[in-house]
């Protein structure tokens, strides 16, 4: 249950309608699409939430990516977060974005896609407008598509978590940035290094890779999984997210 404008402006529809004898058709339900405006920042949904799924006891994945508003070198473009939490079957069952700008848009397209019975690869391969300053040529709805798709095709797997104890954290930033600020205990060998310099890392623990914003600790992941080491994450959302949850 949920209370929305949407769903009830077409709930009285659907009655006048049956009143009517126009027509009658069926209500096919609450998807729940909602969106909040607080201070500078845009906050939207659609579907079912972590908290939702796990009070149901349904078994869901999940992936969150950083994505820009519009294309990065375009003036202008600001961060959103874009998360999607789905099913092994690439069901989507929810999605919650923030940002300030271009967060509706994102969560709109997604709805749509949940309400057509789409799955993650849908987002993948939605066909969105897209010039310079709107959009990239991979949108965020894409990319966390495409992301999703890597996982599900057992490419990467994907971490989330503040806790990392029995991991060895790999900085693959560029080392200045690194010697700036990073994670307690990572050791920094930044991206176009780590072939070089493979023997380095431990082969008998899980390494948990990260970057800014989690495309290259991505590429970095396949490389190492490559070469054969067995247990590599990668952080979902960077080192950008990192700080976020460290801040809150």
């Amino acid at each position: 249950m949920i209370a929305l404008a949407g769903p009830a402006n077409r709930q009285g529809r659907l009655i006048a309608d049956h009143i009517a004898g126009k027509h009658p058709y069926p209500y096919t339900g609450t998807q729940g699409t909602g969106i909040v405006k607080v201070f500078e920042l845009t906050a939207a949904f659609t579907g079912q939430n972590e908290k939702n799924l796990k009070k149901a006891s349904v078994p869901y994945e999940k992936m969150l990516i950083l994505g820009n508003s519009h294309a990065g070198y375009y003036p202008g473009a600001e961060t959103l977060v874009l998360k999607v939490l789905y099913g092994k079957d690439g069901k989507i069952f929810g999605a919650q974005a923030v940002g300030k700008q271009g967060v509706d848009k994102r969560i709109d397209v997604i709805a749509t896609i949940m309400r057509l019975g789409g799955t993650t690869a849908d987002l993948r391969d939605a066909e969105l407008c897209y010039a310079p300053p709107y959009s990239g040529a991979k949108d965020p709805v894409n990319l966390i598509g495409m992301a999703i798709e890597n996982v599900r095709q057992g490419l990467v797997k994907p971490y989330f978590g503040l806790d990392f104890n029995g991991m060895l954290v790999l900085d693959v930033r560029p080392s200045a940035v690194y010697e700036k600020e990073h994670i307690d205990g990572a050791i920094n060998i930044p991206a176009g290094q780590i072939r070089a310099r493979l023997a380095e890392l431990p082969q008998d623990k899980p390494i948990m890779v990260h970057c800014f914003k989690g495309y290259t600790s991505y590429v970095v992941a396949r490389i190492l999984i490559q070469n054969g080491f067995d247990n590599v994450l990668s952080y979902a959302g960077g080192w950008n997210f990192y700080k976020s949850l460290k801040q809150d």
